[in-house]
């Protein structure tokens, strides 16, 4: 085929694609024909005798390298616990004792220095300080103790197992832009999320169930939507997208064989489809035909296992206590923490939950004393479940919003109420296990808890320690996609050397 030439104009989509279709089956012929190891048959471990598959590499899809992990992870697997709307900070983890004598009064321009705001607040003729009105508990955490509210008494029970990162910061200041980024690193929809990332990386610990979960709880007051793009695949390949897990009677919809339909039948019907597919693949070389017959052996899986990991009968009565009242209420928070434990159990790679419900525009104390109540026993419980059977130093525990809460208050302000607007220029997370550092705080805010001080942390840097414990250079888990490659996080990141054990 001869080469156009660089001046002409580009070529007509339908040609192009043709161009790349021969471009597919040429490179395809040659790694057979040369023997050049780019023909894989990752997916004959899953599949019947009646339904192998030779997978080759095309365009960006990796091969199974073996150089991965780049190094010895700290961690195996990830439960990453967004709460969903933004935590205020200031009620829950910065503690400001000052802040009280300087309740109503204006947010001064020097601590502000003409930040931007968001629509919902910047037609405010004042802008009010409003102190939390909770009391805040010293707990052992490390020599001088951590101060949390009062509204998370169980999570400061185990606040010698926690990291406080208070200086974490955010580009963005609204919701959907917000939560995008903080999965995927970027925040224009379209990229990879965190989860895919790694499935991708380093693919899955278990046979019979994915390696990226998600569950949702619906909390209390006003909740943002959320999106199945915040953990989807992107431009990676498919089967890399996570796999929500439900809290009905079919934990993972079409799962359950119609009526009239036998394991026999369905077994029959899937090697009948995988024969199609791999005479489709022959013709397209497309990696998406061999994703989806990795995806429907999957789910001809997950039909006995799905069932046995969602009962939760076998638990000791004591390990049900420790969880809390809810957690025998499928769909709760206590609930999906119980199935997060199980699922790490199951090597499951990355575990994630989300809980609704923490956008508190207004009635913040009433709204987030209810979100506390659901999440404080269970997050607690999950950690002290996970270091009591071993398994909290191989696993990482993250918990955060997309961003925190203004010190001053949105609408009216009194001494028994108030709400906070978004604040992406400080807030507070936590971590523990998987090789971070137990019983620190790192990172300071301004006395108003409204500008990072002191060692600022932002999204890339938290994806990039992460990545780092998990055994991966963030650097180099690249994904080549239209021409150049990508990854999490896209060309900025630091490894947070002094929160690692």
């Amino acid at each position: 085929m001869a080469k156009r030439p660089i001046s002409d104009k580009p070529a007509d989509p339908l040609e192009e694609y043709l161009c790349n279709l021969t471009r597919r089956r040429f490179f395809g012929s040659m790694a057979t024909t040369v023997g050049a190891g780019m023909g894989m048959s990752a997916l004959s471990g899953l599949m019947s005798d009646g339904a192998q598959a030779a997978i080759t590499t095309t365009d960006g899809a990796r091969e199974i390298l073996s150089n991965l992990p780049h190094y010895a992870p700290k961690a195996r697997r990830v439960i990453y616990m967004h709460m969903e709307g933004a935590p205020s900070q200031l009620d829950l983890f910065d503690y400001k004792p000052n802040l009280h004598e300087r309740f109503d009064q204006d947010l001064p321009n020097s601590i502000r220095n003409g930040q931007r705001i968001t629509t919902m607040t910047s037609g405010q003729a004042r802008f009010p300080v409003a102190p939390s009105m909770f009391k805040f508990q010293r707990h052992a955490n490390n020599q001088d103790g951590v101060m949390l509210s009062e509204l998370l008494p169980y999570t400061g029970s185990v606040a010698h197992e926690l990291c406080f990162i208070h200086s974490m910061n955010t580009p963005s200041i609204n919701h959907e832009p917000g939560i995008t980024f903080f999965q995927t690193g970027h925040e224009q929809p379209g990229r990879p999320c965190f989860g895919s990332w790694m499935s991708y990386g380093l693919g899955s610990e278990s046979k019979d169930l994915p390696a990226f979960v998600v569950m949702i709880t619906q909390g209390y007051g006003n909740m943002q939507a959320l999106s199945a793009r915040f953990w989807g695949s992107g431009f990676l390949p498919s089967e890399h997208q996570g796999c929500k897990l439900r809290a009905g009677r079919d934990a993972v919809l079409h799962l359950r064989d119609p009526d009239g339909v036998s394991r026999e039948d369905r077994r029959r019907m899937l090697d009948l489809a995988a024969k199609i597919n791999e005479e489709e693949y022959e013709k397209s070389l497309d990696p998406e035909v061999t994703a989806r017959i990795a995806q429907y052996e999957m789910a001809y899986r997950m039909q006995m296992s799905v069932p046995e990991l969602t009962d939760i009968s076998k638990e000791r009565p004591e390990t049900l206590e420790m969880y809390g009242d809810d957690v025998k209420t499928p769909g709760t928070f206590a609930a999906n923490c119980l199935q997060a434990r199980r699922l790490a159990e199951r090597g499951v790679r990355f575990i994630q939950l989300y809980m609704r419900g923490w956008d508190q525009h207004g009635n913040l104390p009433g709204e987030i004393r209810a979100q506390c109540k659901a999440v404080d026993e269970a997050q607690a419980a999950l950690i002290k479940d996970l270091r009591q059977r071993g398994m909290l130093d191989e696993t990482l525990v993250l918990w955060a919003g997309e961003f925190g809460r203004t010190v001053y208050c949105q609408g009216p302000l009194s001494q028994t109420n108030y709400g906070r607007d978004h604040h992406p220029r400080c807030f507070s997370i936590w971590l523990a296990g998987g090789g971070i550092k137990p019983g620190i705080s790192y990172g300071r805010t301004d006395d108003y808890s409204y500008n990072v001080v002191e060692n600022p942390v932002a999204v890339h840097d938290l994806h990039a320690t992460m990545q780092h414990l998990l055994g991966l250079d963030h650097v180099q888990n690249t994904y080549r996609h239209q021409g150049r490659d990508y990854r999490l996080t896209d060309v900025h990141g630091h490894v947070l050397n002094d929160i690692l054990a």
